[in-house]
């Protein structure tokens, strides 16, 4: 379930992004930068407390459907 989450949640932000830069709402550059500091981000040691977070935040949202 946790892959599925994931996968999900990317396919989600990528299209949330593209349509904010599409709509004017968000530049490319900033964009480009906060993609950056996602990965850079990601390989750092609070890694894990993200993804345990997320993955609470979305097991949580599944027992509301």
């Amino acid at each position: 379930m946790a892959l599925t989450v994931s996968v999900s949640l990317v396919v989600f932000a990528g299209i949330l992004v593209v349509v904010l830069i599409r709509t004017g709402y968000l530049r490319l550059w900033p964009a480009l930068a906060a993609v950056l500091f996602g990965f850079s981000l990601a390989s750092t040691d609070i890694a894990p407390a993200i993804n345990s977070t997320i993955g609470g935040i979305a097991g949580w949202l599944g027992t509301l459907g």
